[in-house]
């Protein structure tokens, strides 16, 4: 069974990805296993910084000869001294945008750790995790009971954008933050993020997350 073990955004992303990737991947025989990198003496994940990636990268990729590792980073808040990050920022597709981010991190990588180029999948999520929570606007408001009364506000903002994934870039647009302000009782990344994506579907968020869907069919790959 293939070992797939990714690097993740921060404690809600390690959730989704523990509760509602990883199961649907072991049904194909693919092993996921996720956590989130340490960036104090007591602190974990968030503030991933390039150096401290690199350094996890190669420690981890040394010490499992066999598995593959990949990331789930947020394009939102993306330390800016990941490789060609200036050159990224100034492109406006946003799926254009993480791809060249993608690119650029996997040769530092590789090339850091002479690895096999297969041994590592980058993905940066556009902009945020949160963002494939808007895949189903009505499955999201299902997570709370009083937050049915914010659908119709929760179906305005997906209808601002030409995807989930559109959903933005700076900190008061940025889809959590959005969740925060309109929702009551108000949107806790940790708690409500996994419940949510359980209710959205990994399968909805793939019919409308492109770049989300283009990183799972990488990881499918590994089943064959």
């Amino acid at each position: 069974m293939p070992e797939v073990i990714v690097f993740a955004e921060g404690p809600s992303e390690e959730q989704f990805l523990k509760r509602v990737v990883a199961p649907s991947l072991h049904s194909q025989q693919i092993y996921v296993k996720a956590f989130t990198l340490r960036t104090s003496q007591q602190g974990r994940g968030g503030a991933v910084s390039f150096d401290r990636l690199l350094l996890n990268a190669r420690n981890t990729l040394k010490q499992h000869s066999k598995a593959v590792l990949s990331t789930f980073l947020d394009l939102y808040g993306l330390d800016t001294d990941f490789p060609e990050f200036a050159a990224a920022k100034a492109i406006n597709d946003v799926g254009e945008r993480v791809r060249r981010l993608e690119e650029a991190l996997h040769r530092a990588v590789v090339g850091h750790v002479h690895c096999r180029p297969e041994r590592f999948i980058p993905h940066i999520q556009p902009y945020e995790f949160e963002g494939l929570l808007f895949a189903d606007v009505q499955a999201l408001s299902s997570t709370e009971p009083r937050w049915g009364d914010y659908l119709q506000k929760l179906q305005a903002v997906r209808d601002q954008f030409e995807t989930p994934e559109h959903i933005n870039d700076s900190y008061e647009t940025k889809p959590s933050r959005r969740l925060e302000s309109l929702l009551q009782p108000s949107y806790k990344k940790v708690r409500h993020g996994p419940l949510a994506a359980g209710r959205v579907t990994l399968a909805t968020m793939e019919a409308e997350c492109l770049h989300f869907r283009s990183w799972m069919a990488e990881l499918r790959k590994l089943a064959s």
